[in-house]
């Protein structure tokens, strides 16, 4: 699952080691298209699901807009993982606990 979420490019790209940086990554590394869809349809979603909204709506009361997005985007590639891993449908009661 991380790893499909790093090839999105939905998780920061960090180096550590005993809680300290050690250094940057290759935040150009994974699939663009990727990263582009589901910053889109985390858009979409807020726009139009009520529970998707809430979730944008309490990281954003927490940090700032762009951190918000990222986490919502990123919640939607592990489920879009989860989906195509056990061909099942969606179940939003799962994503949002």
């Amino acid at each position: 699952m991380g790893h499909y979420a790093s090839y999105c490019r939905k998780v920061p790209s960090r180096w550590t080691s005993n809680e300290k940086v050690k250094g940057k990554g290759n935040t150009k590394n994974g699939n663009p298209y990727l990263s582009w869809a589901f910053s889109e349809a985390s858009d979409h979603a807020r726009q139009t699901h009520g529970l998707s909204r809430d979730f944008y709506n309490r990281k954003l009361n927490q940090t700032n807009a762009s951190v918000a997005h990222n986490a919502l985007a990123h919640k939607l590639s592990r489920a879009a993982y989860f989906i195509m891993r056990d061909h099942v449908e969606f179940e939003e009661d799962k994503m949002f606990r």
